[in-house]
């Protein structure tokens, strides 16, 4: 194998969305967040996979996300577009049916002005001040705005990884108090809000990383494998050293295997001196900085020379290598290369 492997389980996404969806009551409806490129995984395959097992509306970050979308996955589900209506976007978004999540008062002029009468979203800020209608904002436009018919409220937990954080309570009231009594339907969950349970749930949940096997949904299935090259094997003695910076030094007679793969392919140098590979369930440590195209690595207690090596496996998450590198699982799966050779497995495409 000249090339690394990503390889990605669409089956296993399909059934982290319906254990997902599993946790909520039957009239919530589950969506789908595939922004990021399906979170590095790749949107087109993925969202195909998750509209055959019943995915009826996703959610991008942007609008051109949705536009490659529309393209995958043809006109059957509803696109919803977090930044909203952006400058420039009225032609893509009605070409491509987008729902546009509207964040700011020049966002709903621009939609009145250019797209009237087209589906939107309302986006509410309920305390993480990022996106969205501030309440004094929303209390000036509701009226008008509820008179065009949104088809969706909704608004984004910061802290729901954390469920005793008193930040979820509180986001939990102002949202209750910005949409009770609408008749629109509201989403409020993505993975975490989801696990804190029904009072969260509204209408509808949008997991995003608990579908790609990620944290806090401890229970997801694995769902990627990256398996890296061997390119050469060399024998070093005790004191001998790896790498640029002459910052890892054999302490014993060692065997360096020299991978190929780096920071260019997502294997962010923070993981210098940390991260480990394995082959199989053996344990391989990194040896030696991480390059832009090459890491070492010390398989001095393997009983074979491998051909490849692999940092994400069941023996090591994205969760348990974020740890490892001092980061957060979202960032190890976006960062995954596109230099990776990558064989999807099960799904409907």
């Amino acid at each position: 194998m000249a090339q690394a492997i990503l390889s990605i389980d669409l089956d296993a996404i399909a059934a982290n969305w319906r254990a997902l969806a599993s946790l909520s009551a039957s009239a919530v409806e589950t969506a789908a967040v595939v922004k990021a490129d399906a979170y590095g995984l790749g949107a087109a395959r993925v969202g195909r996979a998750l509209a055959a097992a019943g995915v009826r509306r996703f959610f991008v970050a942007e609008c051109s996300e949705g536009v490659a979308l529309r393209a995958a996955a043809g006109p059957a589900p509803e696109i919803f577009v977090f930044s909203g209506h952006m400058a420039g976007d009225a032609e893509a978004i009605s070409g491509n049916d987008l729902i546009p999540l509207l964040n700011s008062t020049e966002q709903v002029i621009r939609q009145r002005n250019v797209l009237p009468g087209r589906s939107f979203g309302i986006q509410l800020d309920s305390g993480m001040n990022r996106l969205g209608l501030e309440e004094a904002d929303w209390r000036t436009l509701a009226p008008s705005v509820l008179a065009e018919g949104p088809v969706l409220l909704m608004s984004h937990l910061a802290c729901a990884d954390e469920p005793e954080h008193a930040m979820n309570a509180a986001q939990l009231a102002t949202f209750r108090r910005m949409t009770d009594g609408t008749g629109v339907k509201r989403s409020l969950a993505a993975t975490g809000g989801i696990l804190l349970g029904p009072d969260y749930h509204f209408d509808l949940t949008r997991p995003g990383v608990g579908l790609y096997g990620g944290l806090p949904f401890a229970k997801a299935r694995p769902v990627v494998r990256l398996s890296l090259p061997v390119i050469q094997i060399r024998d070093i003695a005790a004191g001998e050293t790896v790498g640029y910076g002459d910052g890892w030094a054999a302490k014993r007679p060692s065997r360096i295997a020299t991978l190929g793969a780096g920071y260019a392919d997502g294997l962010i140098r923070a993981m210098t001196g940390r991260a480990t590979l394995y082959a199989g369930t053996t344990p391989c440590p990194l040896a030696g900085r991480v390059s832009m195209d090459m890491i070492g690595v010390d398989v001095t207690d393997l009983d074979h020379a491998p051909e490849t090596l692999d940092i994400l496996c069941p023996s090591q998450g994205v969760d348990a290598l974020a740890t490892a590198a001092g980061t957060i699982g979202y960032e190890i799966l976006t960062s995954l290369g596109h230099r990776y050779a990558r064989a999807y497995e099960g799904g409907a495409g």
